[in-house]
């Protein structure tokens, strides 16, 4: 390899990281907290034509297909981005049976998690809810009474 062909694709890696983490930094922001605990996924352009619905939705789904290769490709050792995030993003976006669980199955890896949540209150979102949390204000209450040394709630 030439340096030529060297800082294309280092140029290349850069600029797919970059793209991929803001993609995911405004889908991730932009999700509803229950995303993951309701069960009903609103349709696109609701009571607009039916050929835009459709043109709608066959779009979406190739953008979903490339996100998830794309993802798949960053999930690679030595290639910068964030994989998992992207497979998920691609997830989202596909209409294809499993697609809920698989989702769950990404979401709840620990590391893929913290880094939602700790996105979400970057810009003063409420965390992602996941099927079997606690209840919000449970939740909310009980990450108080952790960080108390008595036990009791944290002082504000």
């Amino acid at each position: 390899m030439t340096g030529g062909q060297i800082a294309v694709a280092a140029a290349i890696g850069v600029t797919s990281f970059a793209l991929s983490l803001a993609a995911a930094a405004v889908v991730v922001v932009r999700l509803p907290p229950d995303y993951f605990v309701s069960g009903a996924t609103p349709l696109p352009l609701a009571g607009h034509a039916m050929w835009l619905r459709v043109g709608v939705r066959v779009a979406q789904n190739l953008l979903g297909v490339i996100l998830v290769l794309l993802g798949v490709l960053l999930s690679l050792p030595g290639v910068p981005g964030q994989g998992f995030l992207t497979i998920l993003l691609g997830l989202m976006l596909v209409d294809v049976p499993g697609k809920r669980r698989l989702e769950l199955v990404l979401v709840r890896r620990p590391a893929v998690r913290r880094t939602i949540d700790r996105l979400r209150a970057r810009y003063r979102k409420e965390p992602i809810r996941l099927p079997g949390d606690p209840p919000p204000s449970t939740r909310n209450l009980a990450s108080k009474t952790q960080d108390s040394p008595n036990g009791g709630p944290a002082p504000e």
